[in-house]
């Protein structure tokens, strides 16, 4: 007798999830009319026999911003280690979803995507975290307060520990995405200097803490 398909973690036993988004604004990055993007998030747990199995996920919500960037959370945990038993970073997302965190979660980790408008530029800010940020589609200029500014093309990965910094979207006819991986850090001192979250004005994020 074959061993049923059921998950360890219950209701969360479907197939994964496919995202399919229209092309143009309302898609994130630029491209050909009539033509769709399908943006693909798999999730594996263990059934009840401790074979891997992909679970379902909701469909990606897209938060649009008042200056028209748009955030979507991806996964998210809110302590390390991250517990998986019993589906309970699962549970930890899925509340987040319905109450958006801000940019970092204390104690977890949250995975972003962002998309940017063609020639938009973010507010300079800070997070007290640990950043992976990798772009997706597009050319994106990372800004440092200095004036400093690096181009970063698809594929492209910028760390950021903690520095204040922009991000601008380098085409004017093209949207881009990114993906950004952020981790708390422990409090920061620079020239003796407490440094403190500051998202510079950016529209619509609630703080971290």
């Amino acid at each position: 007798m074959g061993r049923p398909a059921t998950s360890a973690i219950g209701a969360f036993s479907s197939p994964s999830t496919s995202v399919t988004a229209t092309c143009g604004h309302n898609a994130g990055p630029s491209c050909p009319p009539g033509r769709k993007q399908k943006k693909k998030r798999q999730v594996v747990a263990f059934d009840f026999f401790s074979t891997p199995l992909y679970i379902y996920l909701e469909p990606l919500i897209w938060q649009t911003l008042p200056d028209g960037a748009r955030f979507s959370l991806g996964y998210a945990t809110n302590k390390f280690p991250v517990d998986l038993a019993a589906g309970a970073d699962v549970s930890t997302y899925q509340h987040y979803t319905q109450n958006l965190p801000g940019i970092t979660i204390p104690g977890g980790t949250v995975l972003r995507l962002v998309d940017m408008l063609p020639g938009a530029l973010s507010p300079m800010h800070r997070t007290i975290s640990l950043d992976y940020g990798v772009v997706l589609e597009g050319e994106v200029e990372l800004v440092l307060d200095s004036g400093e500014t690096r181009l970063l093309k698809r594929g492209d990965i910028a760390i950021q520990r903690g520095t204040n910094h922009a991000w601008r979207n380098a085409s004017q006819t093209a949207s881009a995405r990114m993906m950004y991986v952020l981790q708390e850090a422990a409090p920061l001192k620079v020239g003796g200097t407490k440094l403190e979250e500051d998202y510079g004005g950016i529209p619509g994020v609630k703080p971290s803490k």
